[in-house]
Formats: structure tokens, C-alpha cells, sequence
């Protein structure tokens, strides 16, 4: 079968398409997932996967709230990308912060998986909802935002931080001394790992992380081969209309995992965007919740839904409820230094 013009054109300067991912095990299913995508579009194309501890990787004893999480995930990756150890990188999108480096963008947004937080109870309750369970019932999640939506719907319940992989997550949970009775997990991942028949309940009351269950594709602005060569096999449209409200909804927000922002977003026709939100206090007590509709033909568009949002939402409090917030500074070099030195 004939080579295409760009994948000729990147394999002169790189011989083959190098694409950098987390190293686990969800983010090489979702990595192998694109590279589907990319072969298809192009037979024959030699890639190569390049896989990397983050510092948010490698600390699994830290609530992310208390470690600050600009970065957390997506920092070492980045910096293979500007050496050109890579060309590109696939990242969870809601991983991503909404201030990417002023040398990278994000090239495409893929089609989203059921972006959806859900319930994953222990065997011994089985059967049960969330409200079905006896009071003082610890809830495992690391998510402030799941927290405090579920503090309101679910005040007789207690929440507690759970870190790791999923594996080590569900190894947790169904240990015959958990203190869990059930876990708070993304439906996207669950799936993508086969596990999706554990799912006890999916939480349509909870409203999702920023960018929840699609992929980002980052690459470095000037590399014009690469965006060549991935240019229409990656991206899709709806969904990355979608998100990129959400995230200038948080960018304008200044938002991120340890700020308890939830969305939604919602096709109302061909052209209408409908984008919900909610800011709620650590502790359940506040909430602002609104929404916001337009018609979306651009990223322009997409962008400008998100900023009107922002705008009503802090007219209606939000700003005060985020002020209140502590943002936990960024990681100190000894921190660094001891989470590198982790193998």
C-alpha cells in the first residue's frame, strides 16, 4: 500500500511517529486507542509508545488537594515533547491544565467515552444505591469535586481519599478488612479497562470533571509534520466543541482537580451547545449552579459559551465560594526530588 505524502514527510526527520503516555495501564489502553485511530488513517505507518512516571504517578501517599495539581500529570511528558524525545502525547484530557506551555497546543480532542462519575460498591452491597446505605458508610474518592456534590445529595454518608491505579483501587475495596463500602470512579476508565460490569450505579446527579472521558493530543506548535500528518484522524468535532467550553469555563474560573467544579454539556440539535455548571464548597454547605445555551460553529464559539458562563457564575457567588478555596502552593523542589527518586 502506498505511503501517504505526510507520513513520507515525518518519517525523513523522525522515522517513525513516537508518542509519549503515562505509565499505567489505563492510560496505554487509551494511548493504544489512538495509535488504532492513527494506523488507520495511515497502513503501514511505524509508531512507537513511550511511556513515563509523572510526579503524580509516583506520590500515591498525598491527597492531590494537598499537593497542588497544575501539572501533576502531564509535566514530564511535556518536557520529552519540547526535547523531541516525542512527537506527540496522548493525555486523560481532564488531566490537562487549561495553561498549556506557550510551545504546545492541543492538536485534537477524540471521541468521548461516557464521561459520567459511578458508584462501585463493595460485593457486600451488592444491589444497593448510594442512599441505601447504613450512615457513616466511608465513600472512597480522592475528588474534592465528588465530594462535596455527593455531601449534599448524600449527607449521611463519610468520605475518605483513596489513591492508585484502578487495579490497586478495586484491590482496596474488595479486601475482606476495607473500610470502603464503595468507590467513586469514572465510568470512561471502568470501561476502558473491562470493568464496567462493576459499575453499581452511574451518578447522573454528579456533574463531571472538565473534559471527563475524551483524550487530548498535544504537540508542539511548530511542528507542522506531525499536525500534517494526524490532521482529520483524530479529532472530533462535537466533542471537542464540547470541551473546550468546559475548559474555558475553568480556565476562567481558574479551576482544576482540586477545585470542586463540575459540568455538563449537551448537544440541543445539530448547532446548540447547552453547558451546565456547578461550583460547591469543600463541605457541601454552597453551591452556584447555572447553565448557559448558544449556537456553536467554532472553537471561537465553544470558548465564548464557556467565558459567559464563567461570567454569570461568578456574578452569582462562584468567585466567592473559589476564594475560600485553599490552592496548596506548588511542589517543592525537595518534594520533586523525593517523588523522582521513586521507582
Amino acid at each position: 500500500m502506498p505511503v501517504s505524502s505526510t507520513t513520507r514527510l515525518l518519517s525523513e526527520t523522525a522515522q517513525v511517529l513516537r508518542i509519549g503516555t503515562r505509565d499505567s495501564k489505563l492510560a496505554l489502553i487509551q494511548t493504544y486507542l489512538v495509535v488504532e485511530l492513527i494506523q488507520a488513517a495511515h497502513p503501514g505507518l511505524a509508531v512507537e509508545v513511550e511511556t513515563m512516571k509523572t510526579i503524580g504517578d509516583k506520590i500515591q501517599d498525598v491527597a492531590l488537594r494537598k499537593f497542588g495539581d497544575k501539572g501533576l500529570f502531564t509535566k514530564e511528558l511535556e518536557t520529552a515533547l519540547e526535547a523531541k524525545a516525542i512527537n506527540m502525547i496522548v493525555h486523560s484530557l481532564k488531566d490537562m491544565p487549561t495553561h498549556l506551555p506557550p510551545n504546545m497546543k492541543i492538536l485534537a480532542i477524540t471521541e468521548r467515552e461516557d464521561p459520567r462519575d459511578a458508584v462501585i460498591m463493595h460485593k457486600c452491597n451488592q444491589g444497593r444505591l448510594l442512599e441505601d446505605l447504613p450512615e457513616g458508610s466511608v465513600i472512597g474518592t480522592g475528588s474534592v469535586r465528588r465530594v462535596a456534590q455527593l455531601r449534599r445529595l448524600y449527607p449521611h454518608l463519610r468520605f475518605a481519599d483513596i489513591r492508585g491505579n484502578l487495579t490497586t483501587r478495586m484491590a482496596k475495596l474488595d479486601a475482606a478488612d476495607s473500610p470502603f463500602a464503595a468507590l467513586i470512579l469514572a465510568v470512561a476508565g471502568m470501561r476502558r479497562q473491562g470493568m464496567g460490569a462493576r459499575i453499581s450505579q452511574p451518578l447522573d446527579a454528579v456533574l463531571y470533571a472538565v473534559g471527563q472521558g475524551a483524550l487530548g493530543i498535544e504537540v508542539l506548535e511548530n511542528d507542522t509534520d506531525t499536525q500534517a500528518l494526524l490532521h482529520g484522524c483524530l479529532d472530533h468535532r462535537a466533542t471537542r466543541l464540547a470541551c473546550l467550553a468546559e475548559r474555558e469555563l475553568m480556565r476562567r474560573l481558574e479551576g482544576g482537580c482540586s477545585v470542586p467544579i463540575g459540568v455538563t454539556t449537551a448537544w440541543c440539535g445539530a448547532d446548540e451547545l447547552r453547558l451546565c455548571a456547578v461550583v460547591v464548597s469543600p463541605d457541601g454547605a454552597e453551591e452556584v449552579r447555572l447553565q448557559a445555551q448558544a449556537a456553536v460553529a467554532s472553537d471561537a464559539d465553544a470558548e465564548r459559551l464557556g467565558a459567559r458562563l464563567a461570567r454569570d457564575m461568578c456574578a452569582a457567588g462562584a468567585s466567592r465560594i473559589l476564594a475560600a478555596i485553599h490552592h496548596p502552593p506548588p511542589p517543592s523542589a525537595e518534594v520533586v526530588a523525593q517523588a523522582t527518586a521513586r521507582k
